[in-house]
C-alpha cells in the first residue's frame, strides 16, 4: 500500500497547517507543535505515545495533541491509517474558546483520543474546502470543529511557572541551546557553565520539557528550519543555517517529525504564495 501525503496552507486560514496523509510504515520521532494537532482518523489505527503510555487512535476518533507536547506516531495495524489533520494556532484556538465555551485561561485538550466520528467529519470537510478554494466554509467548519471539540474535551491548561531550581536550570540549559542551535555546546559543557552536573542538567531537562536537550535541540532545529523554508531559503541552506551536517541530515529528521521532505513542504507553500 503506498504511503502518500500533502502538508500544505491555504490562505484564508492563516497560520493553520493542514495535512493529509496515509502511512504504513511511517514512524515519527518524539517532536512537538507550536500549534494544536487535530487529527481524524479515516482508516486504520494511529498509536502515539502521549503522556506516559501509548494511545490508540482508530477510525472515527481524533488524536488531539497541545502546543509543545512531546509525542511520537506509528501505525497501530499492519495496514497503517489515514488521516486528515488540522493545526490551528493556540491564539486561534484562544479566540474561539473565549467566543463560545466558558473556559478560562488557556485553553487546551484534555485527552489526548476523543471518538467523535462527526468532529472527524467535520475536520475532513475543512480540508475539502480548503482544496476547493471555499474560504466561508473552511473558515467555518474549523470554528465549529475547534467549539465542539473544546466544549467535548476542552480544559485549562496548566500555568508552567519556572519554581523549582532544577526547572529554572533546564529553562536557562533551552535558552542556550536556541541561541547556539547551529553550534551547541556539549552536555557536559552545557551542564558545567550553568553549575551543575550533566546527569542533574539532563535529568532536570527531561521532566521540564519531555526529553533530553539532544532530542529537543533536533525538535527545535526542525522547526526552525520550517520558518525558513516559509520564507523561501533553500533546503540545502536551511539544513545548515540551523546546525544539520547537510540536506540529507535536514531531509531525515524533518520527515521524521513535519510527515513529508523539506523540499514537498516548501513547494506547498510556494504554490500558495503564488496563488494569492
Amino acid at each position: 500500500m503506498d504511503e502518500r501525503a500533502r502538508h500544505w496552507r491555504y490562505d484564508e486560514l492563516p497560520g493553520v497547517d493542514l495535512l493529509r496523509a496515509r502511512y504504513v510504515h511511517k514512524t515519527f520521532v518524539r517532536h512537538t507543535h507550536e500549534n494544536f494537532v487535530i487529527a481524524a482518523i479515516a482508516d486504520g489505527v494511529e498509536v502515539f505515545h502521549h503522556g506516559g503510555g501509548d494511545q490508540y487512535a482508530g477510525a472515527g476518533a481524533l488524536a488531539l495533541v497541545n502546543p509543545d507536547t512531546p509525542h511520537t506516531g506509528r501505525a497501530g495495524v499492519p495496514e497503517g491509517w489515514r488521516y486528515g489533520a488540522v493545526y490551528p494556532p493556540a491564539d486561534v484556538v484562544a479566540e474561539i474558546a473565549a467566543e463560545t465555551t466558558g473556559l478560562r485561561g488557556t485553553p487546551g485538550f484534555v485527552s489526548p483520543v476523543v471518538d467523535d466520528p462527526y468532529a472527524g467529519k467535520l475536520v475532513h470537510q475543512v480540508l475539502r474546502a480548503a482544496d476547493e478554494g471555499n474560504a466561508l466554509a473552511a473558515d467555518t467548519l474549523l470554528r465549529v470543529a475547534v467549539t465542539r471539540l473544546l466544549r467535548m474535551n476542552g480544559g485549562p491548561m496548566p500555568r508552567q511557572e519556572v519554581r523549582t531550581a532544577g526547572a529554572r536550570i533546564a529553562a536557562r540549559a533551552r535558552d542556550v541551546l536556541e541561541e547556539r542551535i547551529a553550534c551547541p555546546p556539549t552536555l557536559e559543557r552545557l551542564a558545567a557553565d550553568l553549575g551543575t552536573s550533566p546527569f542533574a542538567l539532563l535529568r532536570a531537562f527531561r521532566n521540564a520539557y519531555g526529553m533530553p536537550p539532544h532530542a529537543w535541540l533536533t525538535d527545535a532545529r526542525v522547526r526552525r528550519a520550517r520558518r525558513l523554508l516559509d520564507t523561501g531559503t533553500a533546503p540545502s541552506e536551511a539544513a545548515v543555517a540551523v546546525g544539520f551536517t547537510d540536506q540529507p541530515h535536514l531531509n531525515r529528521h524533518f520527515s521524521r517529525m513535519v510527515g513529508v521532505p523539506p523540499g514537498a513542504y516548501q513547494r506547498e507553500r510556494k504554490n500558495v504564495q503564488d496563488l494569492g
